[in-house]
């Protein structure tokens, strides 16, 4: 049961792009929480000039990692067929990753800021918030498959 259910997953693109976000959310978040609880406790820094809230740089330094984990399977495991050259692959995966750094900054900071959410809390929320964009501009932009080609693959199985 367990190997026809791995079998069913690793012939559908979005499932696999679901468990690839999902190694990068985990290292992520796993990431922020021990930055957060263990290594920055004071609530702000002074970096450069600028007061920087221990959870915003928690996310900044999580969110890199869960990146570079998300692009290696996605690379790998979801989007294989792309003939994009690696490098571009990963200039455009870091572009929009780059992008999504400022929309989920911004989501954890309304969270926080506005609506009193603790920051471990907000953290995934925001994650989860901008997951399913994600999937469409990766697959359109990053690795440069159109959707209808995923449409036209899956139905000559």
């Amino acid at each position: 049961m367990a190997n026809k259910l791995l079998h069913k997953i690793s012939k559908n693109e979005i499932a696999r792009f679901v468990c690839s976000a999902g190694a990068g959310f985990l290292v992520d978040m796993l990431a922020f929480n021990i930055f957060f609880h263990f290594l920055f406790v004071n609530i702000t820094y002074r970096i450069f000039n600028a007061t920087i809230s221990n959870y915003a740089i928690s996310f900044s330094i999580s969110y890199i990692m869960g990146v570079v984990v998300n692009f290696l399977i996605t690379r790998y495991f979801v989007f294989a067929q792309s003939k994009l050259a690696p490098y571009k692959q990963f200039v455009r995966f870091v572009s929009v990753a780059f992008i999504g750094y400022f929309a989920n900054l911004m989501v954890i900071e309304i969270l926080v800021k506005k609506l009193g959410v603790y920051p471990t809390y907000a953290r995934p929320a925001a994650a989860l918030s901008l997951f399913f964009a994600s999937y469409f501009v990766h697959k359109l932009f990053s690795f440069s498959l159109s959707l209808r080609h995923h449409a036209v693959h899956s139905n000559n199985k």
